[in-house]
């Protein structure tokens, strides 16, 4: 805590999906073998497609500040994403394109909460939503989901953890951390529970829509009595492996489109021209043309439910979507490994980083104190050393 710092700084963590990946960073660079699976971040490369349009983008010399909330082009090609995919209809006015999905939701916070309102939280949730949500004054509430139930809410504890300061609630589908998979009937019961509460805002982050093993992807925002609550959040970074570009996007509600644009306009203002016009190929694509790297993400999930099955101690569901797994590790907890005495999944994913040389994610960042979170998006053959080191360093 420095005293010359905010309070609000001060206070707020660091992302534990960054902070376990530096430290990775940090050991290899030391010559230590390392193999990340920390870090959500697709290992395929951009599809030409998309490669060709931004090089095009650039031979068209765009290279002026784009409009605040993203250029009409663009915009329209999510207007059309959205109704084909989604069966969603906007204008627009209601779409504000971003630096990235994660400023989107920022934006979001800092223009729906103020100082004292809760967030409603459904546990285990990504890293940043809590943190988001309290730099823009809100309280973050969990609703917590075990590995017994999918890490899926029930609307009975939805409702139960509602009260009159309830301002928001966000949450992910397909989930990351636990690639859970919210089914039409499922959403359709938590919004029966939401519209007895009208202040309530919903924040749906689609941001693995197409990396779904299970079926159609079903938004809130598709029920036409949520469709005025519920903020759509998606982007590019994960199904079209185009993490560092850095584009994502909402449809909303008209008046909260506008007040992300008037906040965008202080902070960054548009996104980056040559990756907004290479988005518009990408969307207008059907998403057919990605789906190689979603069924490799499937083998994949396959391949390491495998191999962690042979490992005593880890509890694992099969995750519906996303590229994460996330197993309940609680076992190990108070055991004494190598001379590491395992309190939390803290201990046991800094244990996995020093003895093994795998870099995870606790699950205390994602609102799970049991958990650890593993990514599978890598290279079969660095899945299988992975677990193999694990195992080896468990016996």
């Amino acid at each position: 805590m420095n005293p010359k710092l905010s309070r609000r700084v001060n206070e707020m963590s660091t992302s534990a999906t960054l902070a376990m990946a530096a430290k990775a960073r940090e050991l290899k660079e030391q010559g230590k073998n390392i193999i990340g699976l920390s870090l959500g971040e697709p290992d395929f490369t951009i599809p030409d497609f998309v490669k060709d349009a931004a090089i095009q983008a650039i031979k068209d010399d765009y290279h002026s500040y784009s409009p605040v909330d993203g250029y009409l082009d663009l915009k329209k090609a999510i207007i059309h994403k959205f109704k084909r995919d989604n069966d969603l209809t906007y204008s627009p006015a209601q779409i504000v394109v971003s630096t990235g999905a994660k400023q989107s939701l920022a934006n979001l916070a800092q223009v729906l909460l103020n100082e004292g309102d809760e967030v409603l939280l459904p546990a285990p949730y990504w890293v940043s939503y809590a943190d988001i949500s309290m730099v823009a004054g809100g309280v973050p509430v969990e609703i917590p989901a075990t590995i017994e139930n999918d890490f899926k809410i029930t609307p009975e504890a939805l409702e139960a953890a509602i009260t009159p300061r309830s301002k928001m609630m966000i949450y992910s589908s397909p989930c990351n951390p636990s690639g859970s998979v919210y089914s039409k009937e499922e959403l359709r019961a938590l919004a029966d529970v939401l519209v007895k509460y009208p202040n309530i805002i919903v924040i749906s982050d689609e941001i693995y829509e197409h990396i779904n093993f299970v079926g159609d992807h079903v938004s809130m925002a598709s029920f036409e009595d949520m469709y005025d609550r519920t903020v759509t959040v998606n982007g590019v970074s994960k199904a079209y492996s185009m993490t560092g570009w850095r584009i994502g996007y909402i449809g909303a509600p008209e008046y909260i489109a506008r007040a992300c644009n008037k906040m965008q306009g202080q902070v960054t203002s548009g996104a980056n021209c040559i990756a907004q016009i290479a988005t518009i190929t990408a969307l207008e694509n059907p998403p057919s043309k990605i789906q190689y790297m979603v069924d490799a993400f499937k083998e994949r999930r396959k391949l390491i439910l495998s191999l962690l099955a042979e490992i005593p101690g880890f509890k694992t569901n099969e995750p519906e979507g996303a590229f994460y797994v996330f197993p309940d590790i609680s076992y190990f907890f108070g055991k004494s490994l190598k001379g590491h005495t395992i309190q939390s999944a803290e201990d046991f994913a800094l244990f996995l980083l020093a003895e093994a040389g795998v870099a995870t994610v606790t699950g205390e960042a994602f609102g799970d104190p049991n958990c650890i979170r593993i990514s599978y998006a890598a290279s079969e053959s660095d899945i299988r050393e992975a677990m193999k080191r694990i195992k080896e360093v468990l016996q």
